[in-house]
C-alpha cells in the first residue's frame, strides 16, 4: 500500500497516522469502572475479567453483554453493568490527551481503534476531541482486537501504510494485534500493566507527552 501524499504545506514527519487505543490509551476508564464496581480491588477483577473475554472472542459479540459476563465473573451485582453504561458520560481522558491530541491534528490523521460498541466508542472518543478523522469500533469491524480485522479497516479507511502508522496502545494485548499488521507501536503503559507476550513495542512511556516528539 502506498500512503498518500501529505497535504501541501504540511512538514513530513514520521507518520503520516496515528492511530490510539481508546479506553485505556486515551482515557482513564479505570477510574470509573472502579467507581461503579465500588473499589479499586473489584475494578480490577472486573476489569481483568473483561479483558480476557474480549480478547479471546474474536468475532462481535455485543460490548455491553461481554461487560456482564465479565461483571457475573467478578461477582458484581446484576446492576453493575447497566450501571457502567449509563454513567459513561463520566468517563474522562488522561489530563495531557486533549492538548497532545490538538498538537498531532496538524502534522497527521488521527483515528481511534476500540474494542467497544459503535455507540460507547464514539461518545468516548468525543469526550477526548473532535480531531479524530476516524472511530473505529469493534462492533464496526465485526471483531475484537487484537484480530487484525479492526487494525486493518482503521488502515484501509485512512489509506496509510501501516510502518507509517503509528498504533497507540494502551493494553498489552495491542501490541501483536498492531504489531502483526507492521504497525509501529506507542505503548502508552500508564498504570505498569504486565506485557502478555513477547511482542515489544516500538516506545514505551508513561504518558502521551513523547508523542510530540515523534509525529
Amino acid at each position: 500500500m502506498t500512503a498518500p501524499d501529505r497535504p501541501q504545506g504540511k512538514t513530513p514527519g514520521h507518520y503520516d497516522a496515528v492511530v490510539f487505543d481508546l479506553l485505556t490509551a486515551l482515557v482513564d476508564s479505570w477510574s470509573l469502572w472502579n467507581r461503579v464496581a465500588g473499589s479499586e480491588d473489584l475494578g480490577l477483577v472486573w476489569r481483568q475479567a473483561y479483558l480476557e473475554l474480549t480478547y479471546g472472542a474474536g468475532a462481535y459479540r455485543p460490548y455491553e453483554t461481554i461487560v456482564a459476563e465479565a461483571a457475573v465473573a467478578a461477582g458484581l451485582p446484576a446492576a453493575a453493568p447497566k450501571a457502567l453504561v449509563s454513567r459513561w458520560g463520566e468517563l474522562a481522558p488522561w489530563p495531557e490527551a486533549p492538548g497532545v491530541l490538538e498538537a498531532l491534528a496538524g502534522r497527521a490523521e488521527l483515528a481511534v481503534v476500540t474494542n467497544c460498541s459503535e455507540l460507547l466508542g464514539r461518545l468516548a472518543a468525543q469526550r477526548v476531541s473532535r480531531r479524530f478523522k476516524l472511530v473505529v469500533t469493534a462492533e464496526g469491524a465485526g471483531f475484537y482486537k487484537p484480530r487484525r480485522e479492526p487494525y486493518a479497516m482503521a488502515l484501509a479507511s485512512l489509506g496509510t501504510a501501516p510502518e507509517r502508522s503509528l498504533f497507540v496502545a494502551g493494553s498489552a494485548a495491542d501490541l501483536p494485534g498492531a504489531a502483526s499488521l507492521g504497525m509501529p507501536v506507542y505503548w502508552h503503559n500508564r498504570i505498569g500493566l504486565p506485557a502478555v507476550d513477547e511482542a515489544a513495542p516500538r516506545f514505551l512511556e508513561s504518558s502521551l507527552n513523547r508523542l510530540l516528539e515523534l509525529v
